[in-house]
């Protein structure tokens, strides 16, 4: 068994296995997936995905993921359409209806569904379908109609896939045994505990004190690192090989996909008018922000940055790029509308080989070196003051008051001391550090508070650490947490299973999902 699952993972295989979370009709029932089959299993226009042939319909998409919406909504969460987009939100709610037919086919295979009995008790205990506390037909039928646009038997069936798919999931879990040796195991883990104070050393702290290389030092460093050069003009070669790139502003006058010619006309001449405002002496940007009706640049007097000529549309592209520093297009139309662009800056492409750029880079790489090499002998440094007796909080007080840059997400510009939270050997990360494998191991083998003894690489950088704090596991805390400990270790394991078992049903099954009929839905 895993010691421990990521909590990214955790959410997701939660969201998975709360499937009885969709009888509570705050969600929208429908998303039955037991659409029409379709042998070819490829995913119609009218199909969000097909799971093994069967489709769940895009309509049934559409009423899950809005009434997700509407639930994140009603529990206090401001989420926004774009919002949810930007966190996957359309994915996960696909996600789950696809792992629910799949979980309700499993079912059907195994011979686990759900009885007539039990989808009567879920409709009697829905208050949507009560009158006076009590079941009443005519108001389930009158509801199914008027809001879920289902008839009753597609809505049961709708129920029994869902419950079934629980079910499943049920069977599943219920395999999930946990040994006496795993629980100790977790606990030797858990109740190994610490508590370090660091301070790391990285090379930008010290690249302003690494000076440029004479020409025998690069001609040397270059021959030497040939390879690198090369990898790193590879990694970089956007910034050697760029397009023709202006840097502009502009106005937009917003015209109607249906706008008739006359309108057309009324907004064209809106925009001579105020390009003659422009040509007479008015600032461009206090004209956009006055008058330009697009409200990414508005506020920014029209300011749209860098803009390469593959990025807008070809007649404003055209125009605009046939100018010189300085100089205003004239009104052009494009399908959002009007466009005036005023032209600030501009760069002609640029098509750098690796021999023309070798010395640049070769010069960055040296200096890189260097830096990380004056790094390391800094954390040397610190380090044997420490074991002379010094206490890194003393060393490398926070340079502001208060929180160290990094606790205040700040870039770091010297080295300072930061005091971890407590964390366990079940740690896969540093807190406020990150990965460190080598630092982990050095600090869970001390017993007791010490100076740690040496300097540890940590990602571009060093480390010097001293553990403040230790706390051994042992047989009494053992004792009095170990039914705590099974019940969260069963957990652990019956998300384990429940993510495999998913996993193989998708290796196991097809699955295929229609990505432009989503982004309909959503907006995407």
């Amino acid at each position: 068994m895993k010691d421990a699952l990521e909590p990214r993972k955790v959410f997701s295989i939660l969201f998975i296995i709360a499937i009885a979370v969709v009888f509570t009709l705050q969600f929208g029932p429908g998303s039955s997936g037991f659409g029409a089959a379709n042998p070819g299993g490829q995913a119609t226009p009218s199909a969000a995905a097909t799971v093994n042939g069967k489709e769940i319909p895009v309509l049934e998409f559409r009423r899950e993921y809005a009434g997700q919406l509407q639930y994140l909504r009603q529990q206090g969460s401001p989420v926004t359409e774009a919002v949810a987009r930007q966190f996957g939100l359309p994915q996960q709610v696909l996600e789950r209806m696809v792992n629910t037919e799949l979980l309700a086919q499993a079912g059907e295979r195994h011979g686990v569904r759900a009885s007539d009995e039990e989808i009567l008790k879920i409709l009697h205990r829905s208050p949507e379908f009560q009158k006076d506390g009590v079941f009443d037909y005519a108001t389930y039928q009158a509801v199914l109609r008027d809001y879920f646009r289902q008839t009753p038997a597609d809505y049961e069936e709708d129920i029994r896939k869902r419950l079934t798919a629980q079910k499943m999931m049920e069977v599943v879990q219920n395999g999930a045994v946990v040994s006496d040796d795993e629980i100790r195991a977790r606990f030797e883990k858990e109740g190994n505990q610490a508590r370090i104070v660091f301070a790391r050393f990285l090379p930008t702290m010290y690249a302003d004190k690494v000076p440029a290389p004479s020409a025998a030092d690069l001609a040397t460093y270059r021959q030497a690192h040939e390879k690198e050069i090369k990898d790193y003009y590879e990694a970089n070669r956007f910034v050697y090989q760029q397009p023709e790139r202006i840097r502009a502003r502009q106005i937009l006058l917003k015209v109607a996909p249906n706008a008739t010619p006359e309108q057309k006309a009324q907004a064209m001449e809106r925009a001579q008018a105020l390009r003659k405002e422009i040509e007479g002496g008015k600032d461009f940007a206090e004209v956009a922000t006055a008058s330009s009706e697009d409200p990414g640049t508005k506020a920014k007097g029209g300011d749209l940055g860098w803009v390469e000529r593959g990025n807008w549309d070809p007649a404003l592209a055209n125009a605009a790029f046939a100018l010189e520093a300085g100089q205003l297009t004239q009104p052009v139309e494009t399908p959002f509308g009007i466009h005036l662009v005023k032209v600030e800056e501009k760069k002609p492409a640029q098509d750098k080989k690796l021999e023309e750029v070798q010395d640049e880079i070769a010069t960055t790489l040296y200096k890189r070196e260097k830096a990380k090499e004056l790094a390391q002998a800094e954390a040397q440094k610190a380090l044997a003051e420490v074991k002379g007796g010094k206490a890194l909080t003393a060393l490398f007080p926070p340079e502001k008051e208060g929180q160290p840059a990094l606790l205040r997400f700040e870039t770091e510009t010297r080295p300072e001391a930061v005091q971890t939270d407590t964390f366990n050997a079940a740690s896969t990360n540093v807190p406020h550090l990150g990965p460190a494998p080598d630092l982990l191991t050095a600090v869970f083998a001390t017993k007791g508070a010490q100076v740690l003894d040496q300097a540890y690489p940590v990602g571009e950088g060093f480390v010097v650490a001293q553990v403040t704090e230790r706390q051994l596991p042992d047989d009494a805390k053992f004792a009095e947490k170990k039914d705590e400990l099974r019940k969260q270790a069963e957990q652990a394991k019956q998300y384990e299973v429940a993510d495999s078992f998913l996993k193989q049903l998708k290796k196991s099954g097809k699955v295929e999902t229609n990505t432009a009929a989503i982004d309909q839905v959503v907006g995407g």
